[in-house]
């Protein structure tokens, strides 16, 4: 399965305009089944979610919702929109508020329609687990709680977001998935330990690793970028830093079933 993801500079609040900077980063890269973009790619990371949603209730986003983000950028009609034009899935986190008012970090994982309408069977998401309290991140969302992975053109994607990947427990490969998606929005200041969980991630699951980090800046840090593809041996290709760009990459499930079955780490672990 071929996979193209960006880490685009982002244009702060501005829904409107990163949809645009992400359409265009997507058409131009090579034709993929999967289309990865970062954590809160629509607005950037959003620290405060009352600042996005000034009215309650203004969200319908809920269980196989179709409607826009509360923020009112119709986020997830334009995912499943490009989801339909590229006839591939799209992936992404955007903050969510629910319909009793509490906020998510929410990682959507959107499949082509029949009918270019969003529904249960090709909406998935996943909630982040551990929210980032070093940034104050657990006083506004509220955490989710389950472990999501989704089956795609015959590779199962187990999804995380960005603090999540601190957290070998809370990602270790029951036999469960082949590939590891992650999303972030991972400061320059911490790039070092990005590199190295990635890696760790990858060799200790015997599984592919897809690392999604923003490029840009907003009142607290700089970022930039990052974003990896990282096969089971844990080797590394990597997006240009500070560059807002599309890294396409193919996993290769024939050559991982190969490898795990003559180095049979996940059966033999604790």
């Amino acid at each position: 399965m071929d996979v193209a993801w960006a880490g685009d500079k982002k244009l702060r609040g501005n829904i409107c305009k990163n949809h645009e900077a992400a359409e265009k980063a997507m058409l131009a890269a090579e034709k993929s089944d999967l289309y990865v973009l970062p954590e809160m790619w629509n607005t950037g990371f959003v620290t405060k979610p009352e600042d996005l949603f000034p009215r309650q209730g203004q969200t319908t986003v809920g269980a196989g919702a179709a409607g826009e983000d509360g923020a009112g950028g119709g986020t997830l009609l334009w995912m499943q929109r490009m989801a339909d034009k590229l006839d591939a899935a799209v992936a992404g986190s955007i903050a969510v508020q629910l319909p009793d008012g509490s906020f998510r970090n929410r990682l959507y994982f959107i499949k082509p329609s029949e009918n270019g309408q969003c529904s249960m069977v090709n909406v998935q998401w996943y909630d982040k687990h551990h929210l980032f309290t070093y940034g104050g991140e657990h006083l506004h969302y509220t955490p989710g709680g389950e472990r999501v992975t989704v089956e795609w053109r015959g590779v199962r994607l187990r999804l995380c977001t960005c603090y999540d990947l601190r957290f070998p427990l809370w990602l270790r490969c029951r036999d469960d998935y082949d590939a590891l998606v992650c999303v972030a929005s991972w400061p320059t200041v911490r790039m070092h330990a990005w590199r190295v969980l990635l890696q760790a991630r990858a060799i200790e699951n015997q599984c592919y690793v897809l690392g999604v980090n923003r490029v840009g800046d907003d009142p607290v840090c700089h970022y930039s970028g990052g974003t990896a593809f990282v096969n089971p041996y844990g080797e590394m290709t990597t997006c240009p830093e500070d560059e807002a760009s599309v890294l396409t990459q193919t996993i290769d499930m024939e050559h991982l079933r190969t490898f795990r079955g003559k180095f049979p780490v996940l059966k033999e672990a604790d």
